[in-house]
């Protein structure tokens, strides 16, 4: 009921003081500053944040060791082991650190500031991502505006109680993802390629969900010499030689990530990495949908859960949507391939054996920039999926996981498939009249 009334009542904020930009950043400001003290109670991940960057300012390479290898021999690497240890559970101290490397350098910057300090910890890794979202705000109102868009959709994202507590308060590192892809966008917007893709590698080395959107520039780069509503509002020069740029685009991108990744590199590494990124497709399950339909009639026909084979599909299943949304759509403006994004994002989510709550945030900042409103309802009716925590033995109650995702894939066909032909169909009856 809490988050419900939180929910109108930014809802109402953002409506009536859509015109008063100012008041709404220091709200803004306001609200993230309530939690600067606060220790997220909500999620245990921040422990393993501090260990990894403490571990780092050690001299030790986070990836190649769990912190059960450590603590299980008795070794206690860095400053309150045995507490880091505790809060952070056994699950994600008996697996390797999943972390890319500009999240772990965001972990070493709060060890170096709050080296023995867990709280002091916390409210470094806290400034650092509400430095990030008026990143996000400064070019999502600059991009919006060059887009000649709402300069006040940003605060849908900004203002919304689900990003405050979920990044802010519970510190989920996808707001500095999420910044880095914003500016990414808003440079490749401006014609700036090159420093758009080295922005975009950055924004990789935060979260790796931003590798799925590369496909999707293909048609913007190789779009014919004709005048582009992208061309217009800029007054730049369109693309030439668009082939070799593409090439370069992804070159760029993916030597950035390249670099960022090779202080760690070394065999044991990417086997590590690997088998951590795998556990996401093949072990992991939480607040899934069309993945619990699947494993459901895997346990009708089999008896056992079909994880290993569904987790193997899956992925393939979102490469080549991504690849036909990248070959079938348009994708020759920049509205058009943050639609394409959101679209391709929401299809990765909707078939994942995982979706926590924090990912919802890169599908509602891609929404602002579009008509689509169902990752707005996803982020309200998310909360949903926090119910396994209240229950002893941590575990969901499908029919309230039913309930959440029946409120998003009604508002979500709705816009997607119905609504565009429902208003055909109105404006075809009006002409008969």
């Amino acid at each position: 009921m809490l988050y419900a009334a939180l929910f109108f009542l930014f809802y109402k904020l953002v409506q009536v003081l859509k015109n008063q930009v100012v008041v709404l950043t220091w709200l803004a400001f306001i609200f993230r500053a309530l939690f600067i003290l606060a220790t997220p109670n909500l999620s245990q991940d921040f422990y393993r944040f501090i260990w990894d960057g403490r571990m780092l300012l050690e001299g030790f390479n986070p990836y190649l060791n769990t912190v059960v290898s450590f603590i299980s021999i008795g070794e206690f690497p860095v400053v309150q082991s045995q507490e880091l240890h505790q809060g952070m559970g056994e699950l994600n101290a008996s697996h390797f650190t999943n972390y890319p490397p500009i999240n772990q350098l965001c972990f070493a910057i709060a060890g170096l500031f709050a080296g023995k300090s867990i709280l002091g910890s916390v409210m470094v890794m806290r400034l650092l991502i509400i430095a990030a979202d008026f990143g996000t705000l400064f070019f999502g109102k600059k991009l919006l505006e060059r887009l000649n868009l709402p300069a006040h959709n940003i605060f849908w994202y900004i203002l919304n109680p689900f990003i405050i507590i979920e990044l802010t308060s519970n510190l989920h590192f996808e707001g500095v993802m999420i910044f880095f892809l914003l500016w990414s966008l808003y440079l490749l917007y401006s014609q700036k390629w090159v420093f758009a893709a080295v922005v975009l590698g950055c924004s990789i080395s935060v979260k790796l969900i931003p590798l799925m959107f590369l496909p999707l520039f293909f048609k913007w780069f190789m779009k014919k010499k004709e005048i582009s509503q992208d061309a217009i509002a800029s007054s730049k020069p369109i693309h030439n030689n668009g082939f070799l740029k593409l090439i370069a685009f992804y070159s760029i991108t993916l030597l950035t990530t390249l670099l960022m990744f090779l202080p760690f590199y070394s065999k044991q590494f990417v086997s590590n990495y690997a088998k951590t990124v795998g556990l996401w497709f093949q072990d992991f399950e939480f607040n899934a949908s069309l993945y619990y339909i699947a494993r459901g009639i895997g346990y009708s026909f089999r008896g056992y859960n079909e994880i290993a084979t569904i987790g193997k599909i899956t992925p393939l299943l979102v490469v080549l949507f991504v690849l036909a949304m990248a070959f079938l759509r348009k994708n020759k403006t920049t509205v058009q391939i943050i639609t394409s994004m959101l679209l391709a994002l929401s299809f990765y989510y909707f078939t994942a054996t995982t979706v926590h709550p924090w990912y919802v945030a890169t599908l509602l900042i891609l929404s602002v920039f579009t008509n689509y409103k169902f990752p707005l309802v996803w982020s309200f009716a998310i909360i949903l999926s926090y119910l396994a925590y209240m229950n002893t033995n941590n575990t969901e109650n499908l029919w309230i996981i039913g309930l959440e995702y029946a409120i998003v894939y009604s508002v979500f066909i709705w816009e997607v498939f119905l609504q565009k032909k429902f208003s055909n169909k109105h404006i075809d009856h009006l002409d008969n009249n």
